[in-house]
């Protein structure tokens, strides 16, 4: 695992490498990164019939370690039967509270990979907001981890990714979300040929 207290030189390294997938997105894949976000809020504001915070809250509380088409399958299926299944318990807990009309950003982790990815969905255009995933903690260090530890359950570690995020976005006059979603993109299609992982976006600690 990366260490917490980066020095400056490792976080500009961080930030150059986020900038420099950026930088290698074809035309193709800077516009579905930058759809990625206000596709997920329609969703969540069809499922639930215009509920778009109780929508994308049931999407974040239900997407820890499962692929784009699951979640919104799951998702849809809770706010639909009002019972959430198919999931790990704690994330079951978060989801059945949010339908019980719990605010979500009191069940989720706000300050972590859940709660970032909730207010991405619930607001595209949130200017702080950037959900940290694997990949994008890959994409920042510059390595695949592959099914290595990144302990992105450590606040200040995701503090740190977020910032990377944050410090890149500002410099090409982007949204913190937007640069992780396109550079998602361009990252997850250099995997595809190499790797048996699917082609969705899989948001996953």
């Amino acid at each position: 695992m990366i260490e917490i207290k980066a020095d400056a030189a490792t976080r500009e390294r961080y930030v150059q490498s986020v900038i420099d997938v950026w930088q290698a997105a074809d035309s193709g894949q800077e516009m579905r990164g930058r759809q990625w976000y206000r596709t997920a809020h329609e969703v969540a504001d069809m499922m639930t019939e215009g509920d778009v915070r109780t929508g994308a809250g049931l999407l974040a509380a239900l997407s820890p370690q499962t692929a784009w088409p699951l979640n919104v399958e799951l998702a849809k299926s809770a706010y639909e039967t009002g019972q959430p299944t198919g999931h790990l318990g704690d994330a079951l807990a978060k989801a059945a509270k949010i339908l019980a009309g719990a605010d979500p950003a009191e069940v989720l982790p706000m300050d972590r990979k859940t709660g970032h990815f909730y207010r991405c969905i619930l607001d595209p255009s949130d200017a702080d907001a950037v959900c940290i995933d694997r990949h994008a903690h890959d994409i920042a260090v510059g390595e695949e981890y592959g099914a290595r530890d990144r302990g992105l359950g450590a606040k200040g570690r995701y503090a740190l990714i977020a910032h990377v995020y944050r410090e890149a976005a500002q410099r090409l006059g982007e949204l913190p979300s937007t640069v992780q979603s396109v550079t998602w993109v361009v990252w997850r299609d250099r995997l595809v040929g190499t790797s048996t992982r699917g082609t969705e976006f899989n948001k996953q600690v």
